[in-house]
Parts: C-alpha cells; sequence; structure tokens
C-alpha cells in the first residue's frame, strides 16, 4: 500500500516543480507546444501538456489521483500573470 507523504514547504515545492520540468519535461518540449500548459506530477515525473489548464490537470489527476501537481507553461516564466487592478503586473 502506497504511503501518502505531506507535500513539502512552498520554495521546495516550487524549487521540485522547476527541477523536474526543466530535466523530464522541457527537452521533450516541441515548438508547437510553446504556450501550453504542462501539469506536471513532481514525486513520479508524469505530465500532461493541453492549451486548457483544466484539461491537463484533469488529465493528470486520472493517471496520478494523489499526487503533487506542479503547473507550468511551456515557454513562459509562470503559468500565470496576476494583474492590479492599475494594469500593472505583481
Amino acid at each position: 500500500m502506497a504511503t501518502h507523504l505531506p507535500p513539502p514547504d512552498r520554495e521546495e515545492f516550487a524549487r521540485l516543480g522547476r527541477e523536474v520540468y526543466d530535466r523530464v519535461v522541457k527537452p521533450k518540449l516541441r515548438p508547437e507546444d510553446d504556450g501550453k500548459y504542462v501539469a506536471l506530477d513532481i514525486r513520479t515525473g508524469d505530465y500532461e501538456i493541453d492549451e486548457d489548464d483544466y484539461a491537463a490537470v484533469m488529465r493528470l489527476i486520472a493517471r496520478c489521483p494523489r499526487e503533487w501537481t506542479w503547473l507550468e507553461r511551456a515557454g513562459f516564466p509562470a503559468a500565470y500573470v496576476i494583474r492590479r487592478a492599475d494594469g500593472s503586473a505583481e
């Protein structure tokens, strides 16, 4: 029976997510993947790619239901940009 450990703290989770993305996913990306969302399990390296973030996450969860999901956007420094009411980015 699998043991389910709590996820690491936020900083470690982000570090692991970026590290696994760079090591496992990024080398396999094609030019047509630019701008797509990558849902990534940071424990197993399993991932799903889709233009729709929700679709990618739901497909990954269907295969890896109790894992730690990290979301990246291929070719971008972050999956999302949060803008203030004045239009400036956080």
